[in-house]
């Protein structure tokens, strides 16, 4: 099943969650905001966007700016950070049983449900 990770505050979410309504495909939304994922399932979502998990994080989000950046942090750290503060997590994220991506462009929005 497909899910979305979506801020309802986000413009680039709001128009991927209308894309994947206007698809008619079944998925779920996963209110990151309000339920953090877990370090497991984060490596999970990491995996199948065959990232690392420096490349999820907003970078310019002002907790990152004040808290976090410039500092040599491992892998696991990183983690641990994106679960206490999942503001920090790239969004919107789709993600299905085989892949996922950070969807943010029209074009790849589409062509990942193809």
């Amino acid at each position: 099943m497909l899910q979305i990770f979506h801020n309802n505050r986000c413009g680039k979410s709001r128009n991927c969650l209308a894309l994947l309504e206007a698809s008619g495909k079944e998925f779920e939304i996963v209110s990151y905001l309000i339920t953090p994922p877990t370090k497991e399932a984060l490596r999970v979502v990491l995996q199948k966007l065959n990232l690392a998990p420096i490349d999820l994080i907003r970078q310019k989000e002002k907790i990152w700016m004040e808290q976090y950046k410039g500092q040599d942090l491992t892998d696991e750290a990183l983690l641990n950070i994106l679960v206490v503060h999942p503001i920090l997590i790239e969004r919107p994220l789709l993600v299905s049983d085989t892949k996922a991506i950070i969807a943010r462009e029209e074009s790849k929005i589409l062509e990942f449900l193809k």
